[in-house]
């Protein structure tokens, strides 16, 4: 499509689209801006901005607002226009689809949630139940939100398995990756919607890149039933060609980790481990049934100074620091931030982990810091990055006009 006389070659056009890009990007962020801020902000003449907002309005991204006089904003001179972006003129998804649960969540286009639904899952649970569950949870999203499908122009869903770029699917790797990835990417195609499948800890690093935990060179490692690291250098997030960059199988060869098993599984399997073997006589931990035993259990006995929950707690302990020793230490590393669902309640095998870093390397300097975004991390990283999606191809697309 093109939009008056000027785009009337493909240079032309070219310049147009650019100049129309930069005009949308300046006010996608902020609040209203007249016609002369926008001048100012991209050096473009009156009545090239004015033409340009004029488009991007009938294209349904911006809203012409009551001029600054109508608004009182002053009343000399002649009155200035105001433009405003439309964040809620389409919505985005973002999906977290785990192996125990997956939840997702409708979003307008500055990110913000404006409603969410969330499912269990029994983690044996075959392909087709695992693409019912996430159609299941979005579709009650979308319609809590009171907004219909043709609303939704992108969605991004997060799967525990790695997504590369070289076009060998993961599952022909391991076949985890592929129950956990069961053809998403073509899950939304009937409904016409931007679809992008991306690994779960880079998910999690987008998300605490957004919410200021960002050093140039970090990694967000996910600690629950699985280790996973998203990892950030130089400011970029890196997959890999096989998206194979901070999956941690590599822990099966550490002394003193043995298994790229999270703290949560861990700490389940040791206290029970532990149980059985008639090792926790007088711990709280006997009172509770070996099928509901978990991570939880056991870090609040730690807390509460039960001396068997405490010994698995330090074990906890050597094993993140050796994991955010390797991490660093191959990769430089400024922070590890522990992330994800069982995060808020990891300060104190954190800070025991600091206290042994020492022992593992030369330059210590790391931080280990936890995260307090919780169990919706790698959601919030979805919405992210489904947003940064349609604010990267905006101009590909039109949007229902106000109204």
């Amino acid at each position: 499509m093109t939009h008056g006389a000027e785009a009337t070659t493909p240079s032309t056009h070219l310049v147009r689209r650019l100049n129309a890009e930069r005009v949308l990007q300046e006010v996608w962020d902020g609040e209203p801006v007249t016609a002369s801020a926008l001048m100012a902000a991209t050096g473009l003449a009156r009545s090239t901005v004015l033409a340009l907002c004029r488009e991007l309005t009938d294209r349904g991204w911006l809203v012409e607002l009551d001029d600054a006089r109508a608004a009182g904003a002053y009343t000399k001179g002649r009155p200035a226009l105001r433009y405003a972006f439309r964040p809620d003129a389409a919505l985005v998804v973002g999906v977290d689809a785990g192996q125990h649960r997956v939840s997702a969540a409708v979003a307008d286009l500055h990110g913000r949630v404006v409603a969410e639904e969330s499912v269990h899952l029994d983690p044996g649970s075959d392909a087709a139940a695992r693409r019912a569950s996430v159609l299941d949870a979005v579709g009650v999203a979308v319609a809590r939100a009171g907004r219909t499908d043709r609303e939704v122009v992108a969605a991004v869903l997060g799967v525990p398995a790695p997504v590369g770029t070289t076009g060998v699917p993961a599952g022909e790797r391991n076949p985890f990756w592929a129950l956990m990835n069961p053809g998403l990417e073509d899950l939304f195609a009937d409904r016409g919607w931007d679809t992008v499948v991306e690994n779960d800890a880079n998910l999690a690093a987008v998300a605490e890149a957004e919410h200021g935990d960002g050093a140039a060179a970090y990694a967000a490692l996910l600690v629950g039933e699985r280790f996973g690291a998203g990892i950030v250098l130089d400011g970029t997030l890196r997959r890999g060609p096989r998206g194979a960059i901070g999956e941690m199988r590599i822990l099966d060869l550490v002394e003193g980790v043995g298994r790229s098993d999270g703290l949560g599984a861990l700490a389940r399997d040791e206290a029970r481990r532990r149980l059985d073997a008639g090792r926790a006589a007088g711990s709280v931990l006997a009172d509770v049934p070996r099928d509901r035993l978990d991570a939880e259990h056991v870090l609040a006995a730690a807390g509460a100074g039960d001396a068997v929950a405490g010994e698995v707690v330090d074990g906890l302990a050597d094993r993140l620091a050796r994991v955010c020793a390797v991490l660093s230490g191959l990769l430089d590393l400024d922070r590890v931030i522990v992330t994800g669902a069982m995060a808020p309640a990891l300060g104190p095998v954190v800070e025991r982990a600091r206290a042994l870093l020492p022992d593992h390397l030369h330059d210590p300097s790391v931080e280990v810091v936890v995260s307090d975004l919780g169990p919706d991390v790698v959601r919030t990283g979805a919405v992210r990055l489904a947003v940064e999606h349609v604010r990267s191809r905006a101009l590909d697309r039109d949007l229902p006009a106000e109204g």
